[in-house]
């Protein structure tokens, strides 16, 4: 089931999705679901990511600059 909504688009945004609209055969609505899935599956992943890490040691960034100049890597 599809929602209507309003977005307003940059000019040259807009001009840029009619033409691949039209060589990829697709609607501007099949091309907008499709790039805000990608984003949202992005976020999801980031935020997996968040919270495998969680229990990770935090480790201060100057005492990561420190370290890599005491080992000669920066």
């Amino acid at each position: 089931m599809s929602k209507r909504a309003t977005v307003y688009f940059e000019e040259p945004i807009h001009k840029a999705l009619r033409l691949k609209a039209a060589e990829t055969d697709q609607s501007i609505s099949d091309l907008v679901n499709t790039a805000v899935r990608h984003a949202l599956a992005e976020d999801a992943d980031d935020l997996s990511a968040f919270r495998q890490r969680a229990d990770e040691p935090v480790l201060a960034f100057e005492d990561l600059i420190t370290d890599l100049q005491r080992r000669g890597q920066l």
